[in-house]
């Protein structure tokens, strides 16, 4: 069976590939088995070198790579380039960590003891289709870095640039076997990879509903899991805040990638003194927000993924729902939508609560540090968010109090290569990025060594 992958700028068939089954599943743990103790054996120095040289191939082919990341997932040119380039520095700064996977020696009675970071074996990794291939490679360098052979499966609406990332793997010198691709559907070739007993570990980004599900299968074979799932952010702008920074940042926080982005703050919380203010900063700032052909030059949002998602955005925005403003959006082929402002949303609106992940965003305003901080709270998620004021001390009490694993104050950026990234309550568990990245694709082993005294 053949795959067909769609461009959502035009609606249209940009590519066929192979679907993979089950029993390709299978096929490719025997052969990531197969590679594993070589590769787990490669000296620490050498397996470096090799990540460096893939980031160096990677940054060479970064033109044809955003292009294609643009064309299949929709993103702006200019924001697939700068994806791109965070691919390969991602490689790159797990490349400088292989030799800084260190353990500790701890004095015992009668000997000493050591510990070591030793590899899982072969790993899972399971993606989605609104970063494609960053991502990926959040996944893939600290998992091959800490010695371990890796198996990915791309979301099947946007699997164009793993597979490519795979032939520049084995140019750059990665063994066979080590980095593997596999293009098919969760429900089968997803479902394989967390049921098969050669797999030690998942590691998945994607909705709350699908993690639990891998969770619950996982817990049968006792496979580790790291699990990046769903985000309800929020940004929350007190008062006291630089009102025109916060309503100038504030469209690209929730409207970047067509708002598809678990980090979205698509819940902005705004003191109700400085509502009316903040409402007549932001219009401008959305309405001027560009919509367009993700290839032209200056344009800040593509369209999104495909038309079921359409239909599921819209569905936030029927005759009830309370629209303060929109930007605008093409007409006619493709996955287009506006961006779109609700205010002023009551709390338990299904706009303030659920995960909408397009380019839709709902003001609530609070009335004091208190109810900004229980109002935060008030989700099932914890993933990131933002915190707006000029007093220092309050952006430090309400950062604190926030159950978020990422949060930022008088900035709405919420992910580098080197700091961790996951999120608290039913926004996953485990983080991905930064040097604890490392200790999730290994195993710690302590080796006791008897001395005679």
């Amino acid at each position: 069976m053949t795959l067909t992958v769609l461009e959502p700028a035009t609606a249209r068939s940009m590519a066929e590939i192979p679907e993979a089954t089950p029993e390709d599943v299978d096929r490719a743990v025997e052969r990531a088995r197969a590679a594993f103790p070589a590769w787990s054996a490669v000296a620490p120095s050498d397996r470096a070198r090799l990540l460096l040289r893939l980031a160096d191939a990677i940054e060479a082919e970064l033109e044809p790579l955003a292009l294609l990341e643009a064309r299949n997932a929709g993103h702006p040119l200019a924001s697939a380039r700068g994806e791109i380039g965070m691919v390969a520095a991602t490689f790159r700064y797990y490349a400088g960590g292989v030799e800084r996977n260190l353990g500790d020696t701890i004095p015992v009675a009668g000997g000493v003891a050591m510990t070591f970071r030793e590899p899982l074996g072969v790993v899972g990794l399971i993606t989605p289709w609104n970063f494609p291939l960053p991502i990926a490679s959040w996944k893939l360098a600290p998992a091959l870095a800490a010695g371990n052979c890796a198996i990915l499966k791309p979301a099947e609406l946007t699997p164009l640039t793993a597979v490519e990332l795979e032939r520049i793997a084995l140019q750059a010198g990665i063994p066979e076997g080590v980095l593997q691709v596999l293009v098919g559907p969760g429900r089968t070739v997803g479902q394989r990879m967390v049921e098969h007993p050669g797999i030690a570990k998942i590691g998945f980004t994607g909705s709350t509903a699908v993690g639990a599900g891998i969770q619950r299968t996982a817990a049968d074979t006792i496979k580790r899991v790291t699990l990046e799932l769903g985000g309800k952010s929020a940004n929350v702008v007190f008062a006291d805040a630089d009102l025109e920074a916060a309503a100038a940042s504030a469209p690209g926080a929730v409207f970047d990638n067509a708002g598809q982005d678990c980090c979205a703050r698509s819940r902005i919380l705004v003191q109700r003194s400085a509502v009316d203010r903040f409402l007549e900063l932001l219009e401008p700032a959305v309405t001027g927000f560009s919509v367009g052909d993700p290839l032209q030059d200056g344009i800040a949002m593509g369209p999104l993924i495909s038309a079921s998602h359409r239909e599921k955005v819209a569905s936030f925005v029927d005759d009830d729902a309370q629209v303060a403003f929109r930007g605008s959006a093409p007409e006619g082929e493709g996955f287009w939508f506006p961006p779109t402002v609700l205010a002023p949303v009551d709390p338990s609106a299904r706009a303030a609560t659920e995960e909408i992940f397009g380019p839709v965003v709902a003001v609530i305003p609070f009335d004091d540090e208190a109810d900004a901080i229980r109002l935060a709270n008030d989700s099932i998620y914890g993933l990131s968010g933002s915190v707006w004021t000029e007093n220092g001390g309050r952006a430090l009490r309400v950062a604190r109090a926030i159950e978020t694993g990422v949060i930022s104050i008088n900035s709405n950026s919420s992910v580098r290569v080197s700091t961790p990234f996951g999120g608290f309550k039913q926004s996953g568990i485990g983080r991905e990025l930064g040097p604890h990245a490392l200790e999730a694709y290994s195993e710690l082993k302590t080796v006791y060594y008897a001395t005679g005294a």
